[in-house]
């Protein structure tokens, strides 16, 4: 894989973060993101730090920018610099993630059997795919109050503005229920697409669903003339050998830091 396409992969996921977010200010060693419609939400409520960066200076960053909020989050960027960063927060109370940037090297898998179209989370609120998102949601998170699930779930609403083109594809049983589901977001200029949070609601684990999702969004990143197409995965999960076996190779890593 070219050094210059593992760029293109962060400089995709950075332009994500800044172009879906409410807020952004820039701070020393990166920026920060803010959206108060969804505070409970990690992803939309963090600090992007892509270097250079004193390690021993995020914590008090972090407090200083994120003082409103009940949790912490930072993500450094930069795989040597992530790394320098390890002890220093976990020593102020971070919970640390290795998260792998995976692109597809294999080739664009033959369409799947399962039903498998593009439907988007509209302004009704009993939709399918918000339906099978809060479920699974409560599901994940069983003690969870009302706003955190709110905000997890409807966040998907922000991610519209991040990329030319997103999509949230969805796969459904016989009785036309979603079952499995995935973002795609499409860069047809650059020629680049990721592929986020793909998810089986638990009941219909291990009947080819995903797989049908994750088809789906390969084919359609290939047919908008995205060459280079990828996802991220935690090191320490079981979906990182599985994205492996589907043809994805792992590229470069970034650490995640996170205190509740």
């Amino acid at each position: 894989m070219p050094r210059d396409d593992l760029q293109r992969v962060r400089d995709f996921r950075l332009s994500f973060a800044r172009r879906q977010a409410a807020e952004v200010r820039e701070v020393p060693g990166g920026f920060l993101v803010l959206d108060v419609r969804y505070a409970r939400s990690h992803e939309h409520n963090q600090l992007h730090v892509v270097g250079p960066a004193d390690p021993e200076g995020l914590p008090g960053l972090a407090d200083e920018t994120l003082a409103p909020l009940p949790h912490r989050r930072i993500t450094v960027h930069d795989e040597a610099l992530g790394l320098l960063c390890v002890p220093v927060l976990e020593r102020a109370g971070y919970r640390h993630v290795t998260e792998v940037l995976m692109v597809h090297t294999g080739p664009v898998p033959k369409a799947s059997a399962a039903d498998v179209v593009e439907r988007e989370l509209g302004p009704e609120p009993h939709g399918l795919l918000r339906r099978a998102v809060t479920a699974q949601q409560r599901r994940w998170m069983p003690d969870a109050d009302e706003r955190t699930v709110h905000d997890l779930v409807e966040r998907r609403e922000a991610r519209r503005a991040g990329a030319e083109e997103v999509l949230f594809l969805a796969a459904h049983d016989d009785s036309g229920e979603v079952v499995s589901w995935a973002d795609l977001y499409l860069a047809p200029a650059a020629g680049i697409a990721q592929i986020e949070e793909v998810v089986t609601a638990e009941p219909y684990l291990r009947r080819g669903y995903a797989d049908a999702v994750v088809t789906a969004a390969l084919r359609r990143a290939a047919a908008a003339g995205c060459a280079l197409r990828f996802l991220v995965a935690d090191q320490d999960d079981w979906p990182l050998h599985w994205y492996g076996r589907r043809g994805f190779t792992a590229v470069g890593r970034t650490h995640a830091f996170t205190r509740c």
